[in-house]
């Protein structure tokens, strides 16, 4: 996938992506033992696979303790019309000023309802109609929030940009399935290549639509994806920074073996075997078209 991406950026000469994307397909490459201890660098960039697992679990544990508290938290999604590639950026750049302009009017009025929730931006791709959806996933404390938020979301884009049956609210019945859908990095990566037809899961029936990937990518490059409002996280401890010395490298991942090869040994760290429906995916549904 990364490669995929990294072709098309080579091609639009976008050096800042490219590098990006290139720190990602080296992202644990290798690997130091010690004292029974494994050791790596990690790319952390919020679109690699494995640092975004390493993400999510981070911000559930921050806040899964104060969001389990709250008696009835809503699940809201709020959409904006879908729009081409071109105008993607711009799209984003209108949803994320007006979800500030609301919060800054509810602030200002008289007895208004204080919004307190998390929010994430997300977009998919419609490989038919070759348009992108960008739209806001949210938790916030309670139902009369969600609906306030909703009223005031239609209001603030107009019916040429937002319609009603197309916003979403319902209550949270479980946090932790929800945080995680809301704690991704915003792009759908594998999309079904007819909507109308779903594959019912099967990764080999699906395509992935690189350059529309790298579209949301670009699109979404310096902007905050994830973020709270109405509320504070408690202030954490500083944890103790331990320096060590480690051994030099002697696990390197060789990706025509799919695994990390022991330099001196030649074993295999993980004995992985990837699942035959993502490896055919990989090789021989991955779309990068203009979109």
């Amino acid at each position: 996938m990364a490669l995929s991406l990294i072709s098309i950026a080579e091609e639009k000469k976008d050096g800042e992506m490219l590098k990006a994307l290139w720190n990602t397909f080296h992202c644990l490459s290798n690997i130091k033992t010690h004292n029974d201890r494994i050791y790596g660098k990690y790319c952390k960039n919020r679109f690699c696979t494995v640092c975004l697992s390493i993400r999510k679990a981070s911000l559930i544990n921050k806040y899964y303790p104060i969001l389990s508290k709250w008696e009835q938290p809503y699940f809201v999604t709020l959409t904006a019309r879908s729009c081409t590639g071109k105008s993607l950026k711009h799209r984003i750049f209108q949803m994320k000023r007006g979800f500030k302009l609301i919060r800054d009017r509810l602030g200002r009025r008289k007895h208004a309802i204080k919004l307190v929730g998390i929010k994430s931006l997300e977009c998919n791709f419609n490989p038919t109609a070759r348009t992108y959806n960008p739209h806001f996933h949210l938790i916030v404390q309670t139902k009369e929030m969600a609906e306030v938020l909703i009223a005031e979301w239609l209001k603030q884009l107009t019916s040429k940009f937002a319609q009603t049956y197309a916003q979403d609210m319902r209550p949270v019945r479980n946090v932790t399935i929800n945080m995680i859908e809301i704690i991704k990095y915003g792009s759908k990566i594998f999309t079904e290549p007819d909507l109308k037809k779903k594959s019912r899961g099967q990764i080999g029936q699906k395509k992935l639509y690189a350059r529309a990937l790298y579209n949301i990518l670009a699109a979404m490059r310096g902007k905050r994806v994830f973020d709270r409002f109405g509320f504070n996280l408690p202030a954490e401890s500083k944890a103790e920074i331990i320096k060590k010395t480690v051994d030099e490298v002697d696990w390197v991942y060789i990706h025509t073996v799919k695994d990390w090869v022991n330099l001196e040994t030649g074993e295999c760290l993980t004995n992985y075997s990837p699942d035959p429906g993502l490896v055919e995916l990989l090789e021989k549904h991955i779309n990068s078209t203009n979109c």
